[in-house]
């Protein structure tokens, strides 16, 4: 009975006093945890649903708990008698009652004395006691979880894979795993067994490119190469419990703790073009598509019939032989094989890529037979397949320009794939000078020769061919769609007021209608606009090369006459600030669809920051040039005074400020200096008028405060920040996340640029339960105006520096 009551006693006071670890002469047991000393993580035992068996794993120390790591998923315990200790030769173990061992951690060399301690970071690391090292970690021995830091690799040189869970209920070996392939182009990979199941696209150094949208997920995501040259993937989150999961039925899920809840932030597969090979070599895939399999140009189904019963995996062959490959007796008199341009594109696999320029990786893949395709992204460069083209799919926005190798007989037959024909002559770019009037010249220039512009079956489109290029402030400027001025002037009742949706710096925008029936919005340069050509090529220069779900997309242009007009997509539901700031109408903007206005509207500003082939700074980000679709989702368009910055480029400066009063950050107004910080104060002027329905500029009537970033500085001084709140919206139940949008928005609108967090650091802020926020320093606004200074256009001089302010367009 002493010894009993001893042994309970020892039990009791080790659980007091080993809170993280696991000692020799401290073990714990069925009952029983440590935690991590930051209390974010534990290790202890747990069931299952629907399973009988007992386990030891490493979980999240949160009421809602999440599994991200297992010691004996192979051997559970049938009953409640099991203990966690350190065995006589060091290794930690997990015993049943009869002393057995189900599990351990099998380090081969003797340890004298060792300790087991679980990490904040979630890591349980074994010790060795004499000198302090580590022997053995549960990062380099994952099951299904991927934690911050963690390195996933191809499962060599210490760099391990997840394997998913069999079920949900048995955490046993399953049949998915996931990790990075290639050196030379890593990937992501989910196997089947074996086979490759989901893949991500090459790495491009900031991204993987075959993944749309990876702003969207904000996970900070790295792949870096180890002392051996084996590339590993790892991410890095902050606070956040955040964290990459492998499902048991191969699903590779991003999950977040939102309001207490885990959120799945992203998945893949997300649709069933995802699925590795989906329509089989030299097939391609397209989720909105029906059938969604279609063969590549030049290709035709393999096996008709089993194509026709959506048995894709066989896939397409050529339709006609390349040229290279005819019998050069016969084909001496065969013009030259070429290329037909795919956007959009998730690149096929087994991409080689050959570090030299987009000029010479047309010449080189077509002067080598077996070259079936290239293409050239920023970051990777030239990359080639030779053989198969395997794994292709449409992308619904970002992806990749590929260009696919056809005979020469297949190059005028492709309705809305663009030919590049490369004669043995002619090198394979033609370069024209831009002088203001590029369109109509190239259109007189190109009349009579064999590669014309394509006619659409409206013939209201012209298409400059791909691989003609001009260079506008450094950028390359390709594929401008063309509209003829009769074609919009038809589409908009020769541009009648009752069309007109609005004016601003740049001139009328007016709806139109294209003989298809597509609705466009035409933005047409009057002769009394504050912007001229420079703009308007910018514009077209930037955009152009955007693709993302919350950008609005550019559908051509026009030059023609004196004519400068570019044609968009039109968005029903007009601006923003249409919505906003109108009594009537700010009541359709109810809480969870401003939220859903902010996270596009960041996500986008970080595409064009981070996640797209050029970096973006748009210079005039507010809420007019927030334009909303029919679903009331947010599109920024307006990219006329957008800068594009080099790779390696943080900041530029100008002596020609252009910009919105309210919105422009005081280092761009005072100073001409731009950034990404300038673009993350807009966005916080944003924020702030989003939560309060309310102009930055409205408060020049009041006595107190001269902004609206004045009085949501003093409210929030006197911890009165919900009268801030726009009242037509106000919901006790959503405070929390109100008060942190607008912590947020005053984190951004911060007076100088290093104070302010980047968007992606924005991004995380608004959308995780982080229990700490950096307390906001004085924010940036501008001294009051009277009620005649409110809006104006024009230019004065402030420290020889020419500051031109355009009104809301």
């Amino acid at each position: 009975m002493k010894e009993s009551f001893l042994l309970l006693l020892a039990c009791c006071f080790g659980v007091c006093i080993a809170t993280d670890t696991i000692t020799i002469t401290q073990s714990i047991q069925d009952s029983e945890t440590i935690v991590s000393s930051g209390k974010k993580f534990k290790l202890g035992f747990f069931t299952p649903e629907n399973s009988s068996g007992r386990y030891v794993g490493i979980m999240y120390n949160v009421p809602k708990t999440a599994i991200i790591w297992v010691a004996n998923r192979e051997r559970p315990l049938n009953d409640s008698t099991g203990t966690v200790a350190i065995l006589e030769d060091g290794n930690l173990a997990v015993l049943n009652g009869m002393k057995e061992i189900l599990w351990s951690t099998n380090v081969s060399s003797s340890l004298a004395t060792s300790s087991a301690q679980l990490l904040d970071t979630g890591n349980l690391v074994l010790k060795d006691e004499s000198n302090g090292k580590n022997k053995w970690e549960s990062f380099e021995h994952p099951t299904d979880s991927l934690l911050q830091n963690m390195k996933l690799g191809a499962g060599t040189s210490g760099l391990s894979q997840l394997t998913s869970w069999r079920s949900p209920s048995d955490p046993s070996v399953g049949t998915f795993s996931v990790g990075l392939s290639g050196n030379q182009l890593p990937q992501l990979f989910i196997w089947n067994n074996s086979s490759p199941y989901w893949r991500s696209g090459p790495w491009s150094g900031t991204i993987f490119i075959g993944m749309p949208g990876m702003s969207s997920y904000d996970t900070r995501v790295d792949v870096s190469k180890d002392s051996s040259g084996s590339p590993y993937f790892t991410y890095h989150y902050g606070n956040a419990m955040i964290y990459f999961m492998l499902s048991s039925s191969g699903n590779m899920q991003l999950r977040a703790l939102l309001n207490g809840d885990w959120t799945n932030y992203w998945s893949g597969p997300e649709n069933q073009c995802d699925v590795y090979g989906k329509c089989g070599p030299f097939g391609s895939c397209n989720p909105h598509g029906s059938p969604i399999c279609t063969c590549l140009p030049g290709f035709k189904p393999r096996d008709t019939k089993e194509w026709n019963l959506g048995n894709w995996t066989g896939g397409c062959l050529r339709k006609q032989l390349l040229q290279c490959e005819r019998n050069q007796s016969v084909s001496g008199e065969d013009k030259q094989d070429g290329f037909l341009k795919l956007t959009y594109m998730k690149v096929p696999d087994f991409a080689e890529p050959k570090g030299i320029s987009e000029e010479e990786c047309l010449k080189d893949c077509l002067n080598n037979c077996s070259c079936a395709a290239y293409a050239v992204y920023n970051g990777i460069g030239c990359m080639q397949w030779n053989g198969i083209l395997i794994d292709s799919a449409q992308l619904p926005y970002d992806g990749t320009n590929l260009y696919i190798r056809v005979a020469y007989s297949e190059l005028n037959t492709k309705r809305g794939s663009k030919a590049v024909i490369a004669s043995t002559v002619a090198a394979a770019i033609a370069l024209i000078s831009f002088c203001g009037c590029l369109c109509w010249k190239w259109m007189a220039k190109q009349k009579g020769k064999e590669q014309q512009a394509k006619v659409s079956s409206t013939e209201e489109v012209h298409k400059v061919e791909d691989m003609i290029t001009v260079t506008v402030d450094q950028a390359k400027f390709e594929e401008l769609p063309l509209f003829t001025y009769e074609a919009l002037a038809r589409a908009t009742d020769n541009f009648q007021s009752n069309n007109k949706l609005g004016k601003g710096g740049f001139g009328p925008v007016y709806k139109g209608k294209l003989l298809d029936g597509q609705e466009i919005a035409v933005k047409r340069l009057s002769n009394s606009s504050t912007q001229g050509i420079e703009e308007f090529m910018n514009e077209v220069v930037v955009i152009s090369k955007l693709q993302h779900r919350n950008l609005v997309k550019l559908l051509g242009c026009c030059i023609e006459r004196e004519e400068k007009m570019l044609v968009y997509e039109y968005m029903p539901n007009k601006s923003l600030d249409a919505y906003l700031f109108d009594a009537n109408k700010q009541k359709l903007l109810d809480w969870r669809r401003r939220v859903i206005i902010v996270e596009g509207i960041g996500r986008a500003l970080l595409y064009l920051h981070r996640d797209s082939r050029l970096k973006i700074i748009h210079r005039d980000l507010k809420a007019s040039n927030i334009l909303l679709d029919e679903d009331l989702k947010p599109k920024i368009a307006d990219f006329g005074l957008a800068r594009i910055f080099g790779g390696h480029q943080d900041q530029a400066n100008t002596n020609r400020v252009v910009g919105t009063y309210g919105y422009m950050a005081p280092e761009y107004a005072m100073k001409g200096r731009f950034s990404e910080k300038s673009d993350v104060y807009s966005f916080g002027v944003l924020l702030l008028e989003i939560v309060s329905g309310r102009r930055n500029t409205s408060f020049y009537n009041d006595e107190n405060e001269v902004s609206l970033l004045g009085h949501a500085w003093k409210l929030w001084n006197e911890n009165e920040a919900t009268k801030l709140i726009d009242a037509a919206i106000f919901d006790p139940g959503a405070i929390t996340e109100m008060l942190r949008y607008i912590h947020v928005g005053l984190l951004c609108v911060q007076e100088f640029a290093k104070d302010r967090p980047d968007v992606s650091a924005v991004l995380l802020m608004l959308t995780s339960e982080i229990s700490y926020l950096p307390r906001p320093k004085f924010p940036a606004y501008t001294e009051r105006l009277g009620p005649s200074e409110k809006s104006c256009t024009g230019v004065y001089s402030s420290n020889n520096i020419t500051l031109t302010i355009v009104d809301g367009r």
